[in-house]
């Protein structure tokens, strides 16, 4: 049986036979130091930082630092199982490639490169409603993989439909609705530089792709990328979507519907009643309200109320391998990964993708079985131990 910890093992003999060494750290935690190094300033101001201060960003990361794994010992892992199967979807190991926007900033690329490298390693890709590569690119560039969509709700109903129709018929099979971003968080980086892609055409080929959009515009996109800029800001936030909306997007969509951005348990609860089939426990990277509570603080009582009647899913903090494997351990079927990913993509295309993958697939792995653990039935609360900050 092979397993994700060989890649150590790889590394090893590259290094010692033939004296080569990896192209990029596989420290994963200090990927962002590296990527600052080749992103562009407005790159690395949208991609880097979270509203306001950033203090939600840091609880996220700080929350994990609060469990700590208690190995144990004698529990013959050497054979380890990391594939899974979430809503339908079988995955090599349970983690998803989250929707994450605008990958044009980090590399030409973007959505093409990560969606390959999703495929290459058995993992499901998320394609953002916000990319910079369309629906049926994105798809025809993950070929036989497993994708899902992540859906921004527009407040035209009409292209809403369109996007959906779309995704569908390109064979994403899992619906993801971001229920926490119906209008943008205070991100005062992006502020000072008076800077947001979207209306620079950066970001929305999803929308300059799409016949209902363009029949807004007087001119194609290209011709005039600010009046598709302005008619794209016209249609993006939605502050006014309600749990009330929801029957709607059931009727025009037949696969899994997922809830990304909940964060309290009665929300969760909502959900199941909403009828929809799994929600993501995230603050969305801290991207959206500054001074909120971080994400694994909400896992365990959610996980708790609604776990037997919704997959549950994570994101926001991510970094590593234990990371990973906390999450799961506190109730977490599977773990979306976000910034660790585009930072590769930034320093290498899809190569700088797989490599993160690799090694924190690898670093996941290793931890399980060092930790006494072989599938992901043994990942439970009494693998952790929480400690006081």
């Amino acid at each position: 049986m092979t397993h994700f910890g060989d890649h150590q093992v790889a590394i090893y003999a590259a290094g010692m036979f033939a004296g080569q060494v990896p192209t990029w750290t596989t420290d994963l935690t200090s990927l962002e130091t590296h990527a600052a190094e080749v992103l562009a300033p407005e790159a690395l101001g949208y991609i880097v930082p979270s509203a306001g201060g950033g203090s939600t960003a840091r609880a996220n990361v700080a929350a994990f630092e609060r469990w700590r794994i208690v190995p144990r010992m004698l529990r013959d892992h050497a054979a380890r199982d990391l594939s899974t199967t979430v809503l339908g979807t079988p995955m090599a190991a349970p983690v998803l490639l989250g929707p994450v926007g605008v990958q044009t900033l980090a590399h030409p690329e973007g959505e093409l490169a990560t969606a390959r490298a999703a495929a290459a390693l058995g993992l499901t890709y998320v394609h953002s409603t916000q990319a910079g590569h369309s629906i049926e690119q994105a798809a025809e560039a993950n070929g036989d993989g497993q994708r899902w969509y992540q859906l921004y709700w527009p407040t035209h109903d009409e292209l809403c439909e369109s996007f959906l129709a779309r995704a569908k018929a390109a064979g994403y099979t899992t619906l993801v609705l971001t229920v926490d971003t119906t209008i943008l968080g205070w991100r005062p980086r992006d502020l000072d530089r008076g800077y947001l892609p979207f209306l620079a055409n950066e970001g929305i080929a999803n929308y300059t792709t799409d016949p209902v959009f363009n029949a807004m515009l007087e001119k194609p996109a290209e011709e005039d990328p600010a009046a598709a800029g302005i008619t794209f800001a016209g249609v993006f936030a939605n502050p006014g979507l309600s749990w009330e909306q929801l029957p709607w997007l059931r009727e025009r969509w037949d696969g899994p519907i997922v809830l990304k951005g909940i964060q309290h348990v009665d929300d969760a609860r909502r959900a199941v009643d909403a009828g929809v089939q799994g929600i993501v426990v995230s603050n969305h990277g801290g991207r959206q309200v500054d001074g909120a509570v971080a994400s694994l603080d909400c896992l365990p009582p959610i996980a708790e109320a609604v776990g037997e009647d919704l997959t549950v899913l994570f994101d926001s903090g991510v970094r590593s391998g234990p990371d990973v494997m906390k999450a799961l351990a506190l109730g977490a079927d599977a773990v979306l990964l976000g910034r660790p990913y585009l930072y590769g993509l930034a320093l290498g295309g899809q190569e700088g993708v797989e490599h993160v993958l690799r090694c924190l697939l690898g670093e996941l792995d290793l931890t399980l079985a060092n930790a006494g653990c072989s599938t992901l039935a043994d990942l439970t609360p009494e693998m952790l131990q929480r400690v006081s900050a």
